[in-house]
């Protein structure tokens, strides 16, 4: 189900890239004038290339949306305790729901193969919606069958305050506090500026999850990381932040935190030889990112806000195995 701002967006985004690529080939063609070739017939053999705007955007939309990619990762740290070598996170993130309607089936798969990687945990990173929470209407009961051992924690994203419809306040925070309690009659532990920790034997890691942090103006900050660890006792600290700006604000100058698992740019879901324009905006698009004995990962979601395609950025499912580096 695609609104109208949607498609109009979508719009935009395909005319503003052939436009770039008749641009590009007008300059060749220039170029090409050096060497005999004539502007006009150069510059009309080169505008085929506009016909691979459409034909990326309908890849995107109809086949690599619907697919999914397991991203393996290890991380060693002397840090990590004995009873947790070999510990499986998941790691999952940027769901928007709205991007999944009449994608039952989609996201039943994505599930599905959630579950068949066996985690110790599964982990949200935020934006399980984009509007409100009224896009879990008949989702819900596929996300509630995510399961891992130690169960399923998640946090809060940027999208998930229901802050880009322009609600009144009072109607905006009832949404956020009824979204809050769908992620519990889901199974899903939602760590609002806390902390759980996990316990196996005699040893102890934490998971600690803050509401959404920010540098950037456009993205509210809710969360408080210092009220969040208060009681962290394990000699492994995972921490959830949706914005990977985070990072640099705050986590960075806090060693205590040992890994720190995030999502928001999507990649912009689109990227060409590893590069997506996300890198204008983020200075950690996506993937593996180290400072010292610290860890940032950055997952590119799951769903899509306005432009519904995906290019060069398959929907991800992070697994992370902890490991002691002896």
């Amino acid at each position: 189900m695609v609104t109208l701002i949607e498609i109009i967006a979508n719009l935009i985004i395909v005319a503003f890239a052939m436009a770039a690529i008749a641009l590009i080939v007008a300059l060749i063609s220039l170029a090409a004038t050096l060497f005999g070739k004539k502007f006009k017939a150069f510059f009309k053999k080169g505008l085929w290339f506009m016909l691979l705007v459409p034909l990326l955007f309908a890849y995107g939309i109809f086949i690599e949306r619907n697919q999914c990619q397991v991203v393996n990762v290890n991380i060693e740290s002397e840090k990590v305790p004995e009873s947790f070598n070999d510990y499986k996170i998941v790691q999952i993130s940027d769901l928007h729901l709205h991007s999944f309607k009449g994608r039952n089936k989609t996201l039943q798969k994505f599930v599905d193969v959630i579950n068949e990687q066996n985690a110790d945990i599964v982990v949200f990173t935020g934006d399980l919606v984009s509007y409100g929470p009224w896009e879990l209407d008949g989702l819900d009961t596929i996300l509630s069958k995510i399961k891992a051992k130690d169960g399923v924690y998640s946090v809060l994203g940027n999208h998930d305050y229901s802050a880009y419809s322009n609600f009144p306040d009072s109607i905006q925070w009832q949404y956020v506090e009824e979204l809050k309690l769908r992620q519990e009659n889901m199974g899903w532990d939602l760590l609002l500026d806390e902390n759980v920790n996990i316990i196996r034997d005699n040893d102890t890691i934490s998971l600690i999850g803050v509401e959404n942090i920010s540098t950037h103006r456009a993205f509210l900050s809710y969360g408080n990381l210092q009220k969040a660890m208060q009681n962290a006792d394990g000699s492994y600290k995972i921490l959830l932040s949706h914005d990977p700006t985070h990072w640099e604000l705050e986590v960075k100058d806090t060693p205590e935190i040992d890994l720190m698992l995030s999502g928001h740019t999507h990649a912009m879901q689109f990227s060409i030889f590893g590069w997506s324009p996300s890198s204008f905006i983020f200075k950690e698009v996506a993937g593996l990112f180290q400072h010292e004995d610290q860890y940032l990962y950055v997952n590119i979601g799951l769903g899509e806000t306005l432009m519904k395609a995906r290019i060069g950025t398959k929907p991800e499912i992070t697994v992370i195995q902890l490991t002691i580096n002896n």
